[in-house]
């Protein structure tokens, strides 16, 4: 009965740790995508009726719109007159076979041509579902401004 029971926690070990395999390669291409000005592939990660939820301002609308708002600096990127990049840390996880709920800090920054660098660091949660095998961001909460000690501290 003992060894039935660590082989069910060891294959539930094994298939939370897929899981996040998973979703740190979506978190991985998201930043793949900031740093290449790859706004087709950044679009991509996203849901078709995602939501954006911005606490900083109090609203919330269709990614689209946030997309359409975010596309020139894509676009500068891709053209090499602006470079960017985006990290995440997190401070919960929380995953499932089809869903996931990951919040924690992004550490935006971008710098165009001749200009200072610019950071703009967030406290945010994502929640993702797995559509056909790939997992998409169905809501993105922009909770409010983090400061570098906050960052630092979710090593």
């Amino acid at each position: 009965m003992k060894s039935v029971l660590l082989f069910t926690i060891l294959l539930f070990s094994i298939q939370v740790q897929s899981q996040t395999n998973e979703i740190d390669a979506f978190w991985d291409e998201v930043s793949r995508t900031v740093a290449e000005g790859d706004f087709e592939g950044y679009s991509a990660t996203y849901h078709p009726d995602a939501i954006l939820v911005n606490g900083m301002s109090e609203t919330s609308y269709p990614i689209s719109q946030a997309l359409a708002g975010w596309k020139q600096g894509f676009d500068d990127t891709k053209a090499g007159t602006m470079k960017a990049g985006v990290e995440f840390r997190f401070d919960q996880r929380l995953h499932g076979e089809t869903t996931a709920h990951d919040s924690g800090i992004f550490r935006y920054w971008s710098q165009n041509e001749g200009e200072e660098l610019q950071v703009f660091i967030a406290k945010f949660e994502g929640l993702l579902v797995k559509k056909s095998g790939e997992w998409k961001m169905m809501m993105e909460y922009q909770i409010s401004q983090a400061t570098e000690e906050e960052w630092d501290s979710l090593k």
